[in-house]
C-alpha cells in the first residue's frame, strides 16, 4: 500500500542536510577563496576588467538551455530505478542524453562563431566588453560548448542521490581560479580581458571529475553508453519529449526572466551598476548556491517516491526553506559592509535597495525549489511552462523601469516580484491540487 509523509529525519531531511552543510563548508571555501580572487582582480587590473569578468563568467546561466532538458530525463531514469548499474533503460536514457549533447554542443560552438564573425558581441552583451572582450567571449563559448556532453555525469550523481560528491567535485574551481590569478599577477602578464577564461577551464575540469566518479558508481553503464552511441540502428535512444520538452521550454525562458540583469546593467547604464551588481551577485551567491543545491537534492526523493507511489508534501519543506534563505540572505546582508570594503577597497559600495533585494530574493528562490522539485514529472514540468512564460516580459519590463530609479536594485527587485508570482504562487496552487489526487487514490 502506498504510503504518505513528507520524509523521516533519516531520510529526506538527512540528505537535504547533508548537502547544505557540504554546499556551506565548500561554499565558505569557495567564497573566501573568491574574495581574495576579486580583491586581486580589482587592485591589479581595475574595475572594468572586473566588470566584464562578472559578465562573461556568468553567461553559462543564460544557456541551461543547452543541454535541452535532457538533465531531467536522466535524473528521473537514474532515480526511479531499482538498479541503475543492470538497468537497459537508464544505460540507453545515459546514450541519449550524449548523443543530443554531442550535437548541442557543437552548434554552441558555431552560433558563437557565427557571432564573432559578424562582430555581434558587443551588440548582444553591451558596454561591459572591454578591449579584446570579443575574442574571450568566443573563446568562453568554445570551451562551454566542447564540455557539454561531459556534464553528463553531474546528471547522474544528482539522481543517484550523490549531490553531495557532485557539490564536493566544485572545490577545485576557486582554487583553480585563485592560483590562475595569482600567476597572471605575478608575472605581470596583462590578462584582465582574458580572466573569464578561467571559470570556463574551472567548470569543465569539474565536468571531468564529475563523469569519471559517475561511471565508478553505476559501472559498467557509462562505458556501455558510450560505445552505443554510434549504434543508431541496433540501439535505439529513448522517449525524451514528455520530460525534456516542458524541461527545455522553462530552460529557454527562465534565463531570458531571471539571468538577463548584467545585460540589462550594461546596455542600460554608464556608471559602476554592473560592478556593483557582480559583487553583491558574488556575496549573496552563497546562500543561493547552498539553497539550490540542497533544493535539488529533494529531486531524487521526490521522484523516487512517485515510482514507489509514495506521497511525499513539499509544502512543509517550503516553509522550512523559506527561513533559512532569508537567515542565510540577512547573514550575509550583516557582512557585506565589510566584505565589500575588503574586495573593493572601497572601490565600491552597495547600495541598502541592492542588499535587501538580494534577502528577499534568496528567501523567494529559497520557498520555490521544493515545490518545484515536487513538480518534475512530465505533468508538473508541463504546468510550469505557462506561468514562466508570462513571467518573462513582466520581468524584464519591471526591470527595465526599475534601473532607472533604482539602478543595480532595480533587476533584483524584478526578479523577486515576478519570481513570487509567476513562480512560488502557481506551484503552490498545483502542489497542493496534486496533493489531494494523490491521497484520494490511496
Amino acid at each position: 500500500m502506498a504510503r504518505t509523509g513528507v520524509g523521516a529525519p533519516g531520510g529526506m531531511w538527512k540528505g537535504v542536510g547533508n548537502t547544505a552543510i557540504i554546499k556551506v563548508f565548500v561554499m565558505g571555501l569557495s567564497g573566501l577563496l573568491g574574495i581574495i580572487t576579486s580583491r586581486m582582480i580589482l587592485q591589479n587590473f581595475g574595475v572594468e576588467a572586473y566588470a566584464q569578468y562578472g559578465l562573461l563568467a556568468s553567461l553559462p546561466a543564460l544557456l541551461p538551455f543547452a543541454d535541452l532538458g535532457i538533465a531531467a530525463v536522466v535524473l528521473n531514469a537514474i532515480a526511479g530505478s531499482d538498479d541503475p548499474r543492470r538497468d537497459e533503460n537508464v544505460r540507453r536514457t545515459i546514450t541519449t542524453a550524449f548523443r543530443i549533447l554531442l550535437v548541442s554542443g557543437p552548434v554552441i560552438v558555431l552560433v558563437a562563431v557565427v557571432i564573432s564573425l559578424l562582430g555581434l558581441w558587443p551588440t548582444l552583451l553591451g558596454n561591459g566588453l572591454i578591449a579584446g572582450g570579443e575574442t574571450t567571449a568566443l573563446v568562453c563559448a568554445v570551451i562551454f560548448g566542447l564540455a557539454l556532453p561531459l556534464t553528463v555525469g553531474q546528471r547522474i550523481l544528482v539522481g543517484s542521490s550523490r549531490t553531495v560528491t557532485q557539490i564536493a567535485t566544485q572545490t577545485i574551481v576557486a582554487p583553480f581560479i585563485l592560483i590562475s590569478v595569482s600567476l597572471l599577477v605575478a608575472f605581470g602578464v596583462p590578462a584582465g580581458g582574458y580572466l573569464a577564461v578561467l571559470s570556463y577551464v574551472a567548470a569543465a575540469l569539474v565536468s571531468v571529475l564529475c563523469l569519471t566518479i559517475a561511471s565508478r558508481i553505476i559501472r559498467p553503464q557509462v562505458g556501455l553508453a558510450v560505445r552505443d552511441i554510434p549504434r543508431l540502428r541496433s540501439v535505439r535512444g529513448v522517449p525524451v519529449i514528455a520530460l525534456a520538452g516542458p524541461m527545455l521550454a522553462q530552460m529557454l525562458i527562465l534565463p531570458l526572466a531571471l539571468q538577463t540583469d548584467r545585460l540589462l546593467l550594461s546596455h542600460l547604464t554608464t556608471g559602476d551598476e554592473l560592478a556593483q551588481y557582480n559583487l553583491a551577485f558574488q556575496l549573496f551567491g552563497i546562500a543561493l548556491q547552498t539553497i539550490t543545491a540542497a533544493g535539488v537534492a529533494l529531486w531524487p526523493i521526490y521522484a523516487r517516491a512517485r515510482a514507489q507511489a509514495e506521497v511525499k508534501s513539499p509544502v512543509g519543506p517550503a516553509l522550512v526553506f523559506l527561513a533559512a534563505g532569508l537567515a542565510l540572505g540577512g547573514t550575509m546582508a550583516l557582512l557585506s559592509p565589510w566584505l565589500v570594503q575588503f574586495v573593493s577597497d572601497g572601490k565600491l559600495r552597495l547600495d541598502l535597495a541592492l542588499v535587501l533585494g538580494f534577502v528577499a530574493y534568496v528567501g523567494v528562490q529559497a520557498a520555490k525549489y521544493p515545490l518545484g522539485m515536487y513538480m518534475t514529472d512530465a505533468r508538473g514540468l508541463k504546468f510550469q511552462v505557462l506561468p514562466i512564460l508570462l513571467m518573462l516580459p513582466v520581468n524584464i519590463t519591471l526591470s527595465w523601469s526599475l534601473i532607472g530609479t533604482l539602478g543595480a536594485a532595480g533587476p533584483v527587485i524584478a526578479a523577486t516580484i515576478s519570481t513570487f508570482l509567476f513562480q512560488v504562487l502557481p506551484c503552490y496552487w498545483y502542489v497542493r491540487r496534486d496533493l489531494r489526487v494523490r491521497r484520494a487514490r490511496l
